[in-house]
């Protein structure tokens, strides 16, 4: 009689455990959730496994949870729908949660990339506008953990196409990214933040940053401005050091190469030339219309963040911008909306980040002095 063959068994539970691994460490190190605590749990139905566990673990801590789960296309349906009354309308659940709250999980896992390309961009103004407040209450509190944030990706099948990857493929991708295959993944951050603390400290103390590389001479202003560790508690996964440079003070032009994709947009090769803080000239090789919709948005010609990639078990861009910004080697600036934590104070409805390979040709100097070339901090 053959023995039959149980391997999709074996990779099932290896899943189911992978899972429960990636949950813990989202409620226990990313979330620090405590007894009492209210969790807020936002995603698609694509997610239900992951947030099935966060779910348990939550509740095995003693924290309230709530959950919201997005379906299939329900964001087209409600832009392509809604009348300018709907979408200046704001439900009170989130109102209160993001003002109250002590922990929200936004886990990424789309239906489909390309789903939100059409919308009327009219329409997306009306609603961010209508979202200013609550917006501005939710940056404030995150800012200083008040409300302590996770976003963090659930791999579907969508995510892995645009990544150029199978679903397995991409799974585990996204789990060596997230340090999940190591015996101890919140022991594994934990030496992230030691590390990049080392890096933080180094440059709380420059007033002066320039990125060098071809197509690249930008200097930024960063005296007194705050350099952030990301050491995956706000995001999972993470590995960068950022901050806000001054708002009139960055100047010269910077290429990034690395492709993006906004608002469901893919947009490539950006060349931006600034002056005193303003992009006053853009292009993009694909996605130039993109770039012009954005720059006509009030705060979106000046930056909000400055950042060193430092994620080594990142070395592909995926059109994630949740990965993508954390590969080891690259630098990635965001125009619009800064962080508050950084001491950085431009206000925008849009913060889109760019990112630049420095692999190859890269060098990081700050007052005056090397501190980084071809990918890899020098002190």
């Amino acid at each position: 009689m053959a023995i039959p063959d149980i391997s999709f068994l074996r990779k099932e539970i290896k899943e189911i455990n992978m899972i429960g691994k990636y949950a813990q460490l989202l409620v226990e190190y990313c979330l620090e959730l405590k007894e009492g605590e209210r969790l807020f749990i936002q995603s698609t139905t694509l997610a239900e496994p992951l947030v099935r566990e966060v779910y348990r673990h939550a509740l095995r801590i003693g924290a309230h949870v709530v959950t919201d789960l997005e379906w299939r296309e329900q964001h087209r349906i409600y832009f392509q729908e809604s009348k300018e009354h709907q979408l200046q309308w704001l439900s009170p659940n989130q109102e209160k949660i993001f003002a109250d709250f002590e922990a929200y999980l936004y886990i990424r896992a789309p239906f489909n990339l390309r789903e939100d390309q059409n919308i009327d961009p009219d329409k997306i103004k009306i609603r961010s506008e209508a979202r200013k407040e609550v917006s501005e209450v939710y940056s404030k509190r995150t800012a200083t953990r008040a409300l302590k944030r996770c976003l963090c990706q659930y791999p579907t099948q969508a995510s892995a196409q645009q990544a150029g990857m199978s679903l397995e493929e991409y799974e585990s991708f996204v789990f060596n990214a997230c340090k999940l295959y190591d015996e101890d993944p919140k022991a594994s951050w934990l030496q992230v933040r030691r590390e990049q603390q080392y890096i933080v400290d180094y440059l709380n103390k420059i007033a002066e940053i320039t990125f060098k590389k071809e197509g690249t001479n930008l200097t930024c202003n960063v005296k007194d401005r705050i350099w952030m560790n990301s050491d995956g508690q706000t995001n999972m996964p993470s590995g960068e050091v950022y901050t806000a440079p001054h708002e009139e003070q960055v100047n010269g032009t910077v290429y990034f190469d690395y492709p993006s994709i906004f608002r469901g947009h893919p947009v490539e090769g950006i060349l931006l030339e600034i002056k005193d803080g303003k992009v006053v000239d853009y292009s993009a090789k694909t996605g130039q219309k993109l770039l012009d919709e954005v720059f006509a948005v009030k705060g979106a010609r000046t930056f909000g963040e400055v950042a060193i990639g430092t994620n080594y078990s990142i070395q592909q861009p995926t059109g994630n911008i949740l990965f993508d910004e954390k590969i080891g080697g690259s630098f990635h600036m965001a125009v619009g909306q800064a962080y508050y934590q950084t001491g950085g104070k431009n206000t925008s409805t849009i913060h889109w980040d760019m990112i630049s390979d420095m692999k190859k040709d890269g060098e990081i100097w700050a007052d005056g002095k090397l501190i980084y070339r071809q990918g890899k901090f020098l002190i």
